[in-house]
């Protein structure tokens, strides 16, 4: 489904020249395994994310019905108008490396009730941070729970994801319009769920023609993420702010 454009290469031996491959072979192997466990590299030990950490929007929660670990990012607990890009990158990076280390993983995005003004760093940043995992972490994401995107974020994704989203991430999203949807892939109790998650859903099971953007949106609830460019973004308005990095 999605193609790699990484570079390869290719090695031709002619069999009758009696020549021993293995050198060959033997080096690309070692050569895979080094990129495929270094995590080190990616870790920040000098830098301290207790503040973040204290927010939870990114939390290491439970499994799916596939022995998946859960990664859970609640939108709505993320400050995007005072962490930077670049301190958001380093702490995803730190969190996976430290807390995900090996084996399969999935997310679970809960975009209910972002502002994208407030809580949306922007999915040109989103894109570029996914862009910088390394090609293990890309593999060993199995799925990635949308839960309450919206008709706009429907739309954007449908018309512009498969542009914006590589490896193969596109595939990887799977919509859950409802919490009861989730519990289809997802056993009650692995994940906390926020109160305000669950009022929404509540909200979202008395207007279901929201989801097909029929109905009015006052409070914005299904908005889309920015897609404009924002770094620097907040630079001028935080600038004397100390928790700005």
């Amino acid at each position: 489904m999605g193609g790699s454009s990484e570079d390869f290469s290719v090695v031709v031996l002619a069999s009758d020249l009696g020549v021993d491959a293995r050198p060959f072979l033997e080096h690309d192997q070692q050569q895979e395994e080094e990129n495929w466990h270094d995590c080190s590299q990616y870790l920040s030990p000098d830098e301290d994310f207790s503040d973040l950490d204290q927010l939870q929007f990114l939390r290491l929660q439970g499994s799916d019905k596939n022995s998946n670990r859960i990664l859970r990012i609640v939108g709505k607990y993320f400050p995007a108008t005072v962490v930077s890009a670049e301190r958001l990158k380093r702490y995803v990076f730190n969190k996976i490396c430290s807390e995900l280390p090996e084996g399969p993983f999935c997310i679970a995005y809960m975009h209910s009730t972002v502002q994208k003004e407030d809580n949306s760093p922007g999915i040109t940043i989103l894109r570029w941070i996914y862009e910088e995992l390394p090609a293990d972490f890309k593999d060993r994401l199995q799925t990635v729970y949308f839960v309450h995107p919206g008709f706009r974020s429907r739309l954007v994704i449908a018309t512009l994801g498969r542009f914006f989203l590589s490896g193969g991430l596109y595939w990887k999203i799977k919509y859950v319009s409802r919490l009861q949807y989730l519990w289809d892939d997802i056993k009650k109790g692995e994940i906390e769920i926020p109160d305000f998650v669950k009022s929404h859903d509540d909200i979202l099971e008395n207007r279901p023609l929201t989801d097909y953007g029929i109905e009015p949106d006052p409070f914005h609830l299904t908005g889309m993420p920015s897609t404009t460019y924002s770094f620097g973004k907040y630079e001028e308005r935080w600038a004397g702010r100390n928790y700005v990095s």
